[in-house]
């Protein structure tokens, strides 16, 4: 958890309550190590949809982050 803290810069809390909504839609299961836990894509076919989405925000992330309606601006 605290990986993706760091990464998307979000609260814990925020991410704990994505990755239940994630594994209670049975997209990810937990494996605890210790004190741990380690998250993985329950369907291996996952992950070609979050490359596609990696090319697409590529293409247009920054028109949707600037947008006056939906971007960070908007949001905040």
């Amino acid at each position: 958890m605290r990986d993706l803290v760091d990464e998307l810069g979000l609260a814990q809390s925020t991410i704990s309550e994505h990755v239940a909504c994630l594994r209670d839609c049975g997209l990810v299961t937990g494996r605890a190590e210790g004190r741990q836990l380690f998250y993985s894509l329950s369907h291996p076919e996952l992950t070609h949809l979050l490359e596609a989405v990696e090319v697409l925000l590529q293409a247009t992330g920054f028109k949707v982050d600037l947008c006056s309606t939906y971007g960070s601006e908007a949001l905040a």
